[in-house]
């Protein structure tokens, strides 16, 4: 089995990248399931929602906390989307439910594909430490992290998931505030643009005179016209800058150009085919092959 685990938040892109790759595997019948490990401040039904109003429906193995139907094997393999996905969990271990945290040592103890990040980089090598995989392949976007490890791999959208979003205009200006940094960059540039939804959770730090539109949002990609792109430290991987793309949508790109990360980057990439997609998504399974030798995948 293939566990794709998601520890992140329910509109954290990296929640989605694991659903598409979780789908893409299974179609090429290799046995994925979608492992969420609730955030602390989430439950189940979050990201249900989450999930349903990206891609209208969850056609992959998905499993939650209890819900979760895990039995340690020697041959899983888990895949993390990015290190977070590992350090998150550790660094807030103190938060979870005993069982969660079973299930986590469960998944991370064997065998991990670790795609490169650099959300933590000295918490990683102790999360490493605490969860004790026995073996880790790391694949990297250079593009994004020139000093990462690992063969390269790009983080791609499989748009062939997403269902139809239909054109419900509700504002002109959509922004992204879903943690208190992003949220307070925002501020500072919000008051230029009145006709505004501000993407964001439910929290104590929000300024409730602006409009604040709460996780999940339906048809978010239908109900405005211009992304304003304000984010202003690392971005590894911007998915609305891609389904902006997608859907010809205009971008405003309102940050130091200095900043080399996943947002420049993103902005200079095409828009993924199925093709580009597969071509990318077959390193992957290259890489999950000499751990899985029972089993031929290309």
């Amino acid at each position: 089995m293939i566990n794709i685990l998601c520890t992140s938040k329910p509109g954290d892109g990296l929640l989605c990248y694991s659903y598409e790759h979780c789908h893409y595997l299974n179609s090429m019948d290799i046995d994925s399931q979608l492992c969420i490990v609730t955030h602390p401040k989430f439950k189940p039904e979050d990201y249900e929602k989450a999930l349903d109003e990206k891609y209208g429906s969850i056609d992959v193995p998905l499993g939650f906390d209890e819900r979760l139907n895990y039995t340690t094997a020697l041959n899983d393999i888990t895949i993390i989307m990015g290190r977070s996905m590992l350090t998150l969990p550790y660094l807030d271990k103190d938060r979870y439910k005993p069982l969660q945290l079973d299930i986590l040592h469960k998944l991370l103890s064997r065998k991990l594909i670790s795609i490169y990040s650099e959300n933590h980089p000295k918490d990683y090598d102790l999360a490493l430490d605490y969860f004790k995989p026995e073996i880790v392949k790391d694949l990297c976007d250079y593009d994004v992290y020139p000093n990462g490890v690992g063969e390269q791999y790009q983080k791609m959208i499989n748009f062939s998931c997403y269902k139809y979003h239909f054109d419900d205009i509700k504002f002109d200006y959509l922004f992204l505030g879903t943690n208190e940094i992003y949220y307070e960059e925002v501020m500072k540039h919000i008051d230029k643009y009145p006709s505004h939804g501000i993407l964001t959770y439910d929290e104590k730090w929000i300024n409730k005179k602006y409009n604040n539109i709460f996780v999940p949002v339906r048809n978010l990609l239908g109900c405005f016209k211009t992304y304003v792109y304000t984010k202003s430290y690392f971005d590894p991987a911007p998915r609305l800058i891609q389904e902006c793309k997608w859907l010809n949508k205009s971008i405003i790109y309102l940050r130091d150009t200095n900043i080399k990360d996943g947002g420049l980057v993103y902005m200079g990439r095409p828009v993924p085919t199925e093709q580009m997609y597969s071509d990318n998504i077959n390193i992957l399974i290259k890489a999950i092959q000499p751990m899985w030798p029972q089993r031929h995948l290309l």
